[in-house]
C-alpha cells in the first residue's frame, strides 16, 4: 500500500490528541481474496470508564494533486466504499478522512464539494502538517 505523504503527520496528530494507534494499516475484508481494503489507520481512546472505548479508522489524503475535483471524486468514492464496509463488518468504528489544513482551505473555496461532504456525511479530521496537531474535527 502506498501511503499518503502526510500519513506520519496525521498519525502523530492523533497520538497527541490522546488516541492510541491500534492498526497501521487497518484491514477491512468484505470477501476474502475479492474485496479487501487497507485503510490508513485504526485508533482507539478510552472514554469515561462507564462508556468504554471509542474506535475510529482514518484515511489520510493530502489533496495536493493538480486537479482537486478529480482527486476529490476519487477520495469520496473510496470513503463511501470504506463506510459501507464498516457498516457491514464493524459497526462500532467511525470512519474519518484526515486532511492537512491547506487541503481544507482548498475545499472551502469550492462550495459544491462542501455540500457533498455534508450530504454524504463525510467526517473530517483537519490537521496541521507542520505542528502535527489536530486543528478541527468535523462530524458533518
Amino acid at each position: 500500500m502506498a501511503r499518503d505523504m502526510f500519513h506520519k503527520a496525521a498519525k502523530e496528530a492523533l497520538e497527541k490528541a490522546g488516541w492510541t494507534i491500534t492498526h497501521d494499516p487497518y484491514y477491512l475484508t468484505l470477501q476474502k481474496d475479492v474485496a479487501q481494503y487497507e485503510i490508513d489507520l485504526g485508533a482507539e481512546r478510552l472514554l469515561a470508564a462507564e462508556k468504554g472505548t471509542e474506535k475510529i479508522v482514518v484515511e489520510v489524503k493530502s489533496l495536493m494533486k493538480t486537479s482537486l475535483l478529480h482527486e476529490f471524486h476519487s477520495v469520496l468514492g473510496q470513503y463511501l466504499v470504506y463506510q459501507y464496509g464498516l457498516q457491514k463488518m464493524e459497526k462500532d468504528r467511525k470512519l474519518y478522512l484526515a486532511i492537512p489544513s491547506f487541503g481544507q482551505k482548498k475545499l472551502n473555496n469550492i462550495p459544491p464539494l462542501l455540500d457533498m461532504i455534508k450530504d454524504f456525511n463525510v467526517k473530517i479530521i483537519c490537521f496541521d502538517s507542520e505542528t502535527k496537531t489536530i486543528v478541527s474535527w468535523d462530524e458533518s
